[in-house]
């Protein structure tokens, strides 16, 4: 394998390794627009306005990409959403 072949395999994988993941929310019918934007202020440490604009998507188009990052970071913050009664997966 020549230097410059090693040098593209590596580089490849090490853009695997930094795959970000991210957390879906989707829409329904139960919460409120208050409830979900307090959640997503609270769980994603999301701005007010950030969240309300979030709100606003999961509504509209039915689900919004809500915070993007590792697995790790993502994991507990999914779960609180989930906790909350808000519909969401890690992608």
């Amino acid at each position: 394998m020549s230097t410059k072949e090693r040098i593209q395999e590596e580089t490849v994988y090490a853009r695997q390794e930094q795959k970000e993941n991210v957390i879906v929310l989707y829409n329904d019918d139960v919460n409120t627009f208050d409830h979900v934007i307090n959640t997503l202020i609270y769980a994603c440490d999301h701005t007010p306005e950030q969240a309300e604009q979030c709100s606003i998507i999961v509504h509209y188009k039915g689900k919004c990409d809500v915070k993007s990052g590792s697995y790790d970071d993502l994991e507990p913050r999914c779960t609180m959403l989930l906790e909350a009664g808000l519909s969401a997966e890690i992608l």
